[in-house]
This record gives structure tokens, sequence and C-alpha cells, in this order.
């Protein structure tokens, strides 16, 4: 259980709640599709998912903007399997990345089962480093938008997770207090490490626990949520 009765459960999106390692898979399956492109798509995968996790880094650090993270991240990936795309093609398939994601919907294993027991007992809430359009396009396509009473971007906030001012809004926006609140979120350091330094509860959600943090609670099912609330 937490250290103090909770009122308000603020969670991360991407990760978390929403499965976007397979929903990215398929929409890069759809748009090589649509664009004629026949790259090896495990092969593909297997760079680009490490690069597009150093240019979210970089781009919470405020190093890269958005128009440079959507281009840089695809580009640096063809060029690491060596399938050459040309500059305009890789402009169109970012576009259409980013139009088709929020059209696939899965989320993890009981994230709607959690929603449910969880609404009937707290406010539910959202923090996310996610793009606005994007994010509110994900929420409505996987029919769990109805369970949270705010959405807290990194857009509107004018900063990115881990910075203390983005959870100071959701709180402010939630009128949570900080005491009674827990942050849920699948990232160490910009939503849990983050989230600490503003005074939350904290649940780490590690799916692949190999690293053990003390003092820090955490889960690698969503289902494991009932222990703690």
């Amino acid at each position: 259980m937490m250290k103090t009765k909770i009122k308000d459960v603020f969670f991360d999106l991407d990760h978390t709640l929403w499965d976007f390692e397979k929903n990215s898979t398929l929409t890069f399956q759809k748009i090589f599709e649509i664009n004629e492109l026949q790259p090896d798509l495990n092969l593909f995968l297997d760079a680009y998912v490490p690069i597009n996790e150093t240019y979210w880094r970089r781009f919470r650090n405020n190093e890269v903007d958005k128009e440079t993270l959507r281009f840089g991240r695809l580009n640096d990936a063809f060029n690491a399997i060596e399938f050459p795309v040309d500059a305009a093609l890789i402009y169109k398939l970012s576009e259409d990345y980013i139009m088709h994601l929020p059209s696939f919907n899965y989320l993890f294993e009981d994230a709607k089962s959690m929603l449910n027991y969880l609404h009937s007992k707290y406010n539910l809430h959202i923090i996310t480093n996610g793009f606005e359009n994007v994010q509110a396009s994900k929420l409505t396509s996987s029919k769990i938008n109805q369970y949270f009473k705010t959405v807290t971007n990194s857009e509107e906030a004018g900063v990115k997770k881990p910075h203390p001012d983005i959870f100071n809004m959701a709180l402010k926006k939630a009128n949570a207090k900080v005491e009674s609140s827990v942050m849920i979120g699948d990232n160490l350091e910009a939503d849990i490490l983050g989230a600490l330094q503003v005074g939350f509860q904290v649940i780490y959600f590690n799916q692949v626990p190999l690293i053990h943090h003390n003092h820090i609670p955490q889960i690698n099912k969503l289902k494991a949520l009932k222990n703690y609330l």
C-alpha cells in the first residue's frame, strides 16, 4: 500500500497503458506498404527502436526539436540498415507515421480492467511528453479517454518530464494535492524520478525488472497495481 491515502492517480500513456511498440510496428508495416517500400521490417525495427529512444531522450533534454526528432529517427534507422531513402520520402513517411499511429489501439494486458477498477476509487489523469493531437487521438481510438479527468502534455506545459513544472501543472489542472497523488510510469528518469522530486508517491511499471530499485515500488504487470491501490 501507499504511504498516505491516495485520491489522484496520474499515468504516463506510451509504454505504460498504450502498447507503443506493438502499435508502432503495425504502423510501420502499413506505411511501408502505402509507400511501396520493402525493407526488412524486423531489421529496420532493431535499428529504429534504440535510435528513437535516443532521440526522445535528446528531445526531453531540449537538444532537438519535434521536427528533428521525427525526421532524424527515420533517416538514421534507414542509414543503419543501409537502405537508401531520399529526404523527401522520409518527410512523407514521418507524416504518414504520425497520421496512422493513433489508428492502432492495442493496450497493455489488463489496462482496461485496471482502469475500470481504479476509476471507481480515484480521480485518474494522464501526464505525457507526447504531442497533444497525437496523444488525444490515441486515447480516443483506444476508448480509454473517458477514464481521465485531465490530460497534461509537454506542449502545453512548455517543458517535458522530468521537469518539475509539468508535474506541478498537472496537479494544478487536476486540483490535486501532491501528498495524496501517485505517478505511474515506465520511464525511471522521466516518470519516476521526475515525480519523486516534486513529492509524488510513485509506482514504477518495470516490465523487464532486471534491475530492482530499492525504495521504489514497482510492478511488471498492470494488474499488480491492486497490491498498492
